[in-house]
């Protein structure tokens, strides 16, 4: 089974690369996030015609995350637990079969938290603590499952082009980093870094100053399973060529392959 993560940046305007990518790709399941768009707008329509069914959170102009699947989608639930008055659509969760078992699949947008210290930094800690929460119940539930999407967190030195341009920004604060050690020490294996060690692997290249080009990149988008998903794990990629392509997103895909 091929799980993918992609932060398309809007499933408007990038709808053509999602599809393009689609088709090349052929995931079974893709964590879409900040599709920018409410729920009865999304254009599910091309990717129904795709071969792919469609659960949104959706929210208009900002945020926003759906789940694509080739399978069919059981116990969709929408919203991270653990705040009532929270309006912002970042979690959405599904589960998928295979065949030879399920996973619960979470997909993620975590906030940014920009800029730091301030109120939207405050909301990014207060999200994590919350997720936080819901990955020890997973942990708990010893449940195959994977929580995976932008988490907006650098997590090492390496995951992005030079530490001291990023050294006061929300996503590579020492606070930041923490709570996301504290998420993965609860028993997650991080995927990616699991089956690749190498620097200057990213996921997310800024459209200014020539990032892209200069490969002034920064890893953010992460896959975390629970042990009896890392039991599966056969393979983990980003596929980077896709910032090469026409009007592409900021970010790239992610995937790992589980033998479900």
């Amino acid at each position: 089974m091929k799980i993918a993560s992609f932060n398309i940046n809007g499933i408007k305007a990038r709808l053509p690369a999602l599809l393009d990518w689609l088709k090349e790709a052929e995931p079974d399941v893709v964590l879409v996030q900040e599709i920018k768009s409410v729920d009865h707008t999304f254009p599910r329509e091309a990717i129904e015609d795709a071969g792919y069914s469609v659960e949104t959170h959706g929210q208009k102009s900002f945020n926003g995350v759906a789940i694509l699947s080739k399978l069919p989608l059981e116990d969709v639930t929408r919203g991270l637990p653990g705040d009532d008055e929270d309006e912002q659509a970042r979690w959405i969760e599904a589960t998928v079969a295979g065949d030879t078992g399920a996973i619960r699949l979470c997909g993620l947008y975590l906030p940014n938290g920009n800029p730091a210290p301030g109120p939207k930094y405050d909301y990014k800690l207060a999200w994590m603590e919350r997720l936080k929460a819901r990955a020890a119940d997973l942990i708990a539930s010893e449940e195959c499952a994977l929580m995976a999407g932008d988490y907006n967190v650098i997590p090492q030195p390496e995951d992005c082009h030079d530490p001291a341009v990023w050294a006061d920004d929300a996503l590579f604060l020492p606070q930041t980093r923490k709570a996301w050690q504290s998420i993965v020490n609860l028993g997650f294996t991080e995927a990616l870094r699991t089956v690749n060690q190498q620097p200057e692997t990213y996921t997310f290249w800024d459209y200014q100053a020539g990032a892209w080009p200069k490969n002034n990149g920064i890893r953010i988008d992460h896959f975390l399973l629970t042990p009896q998903a890392a039991d599966h794990l056969v393979a983990c990629n980003i596929d980077k060529h896709v910032r090469d392509r026409e009007k592409p997103s900021d970010h790239v895909p992610i995937w790992v392959e589980l033998d479900l």
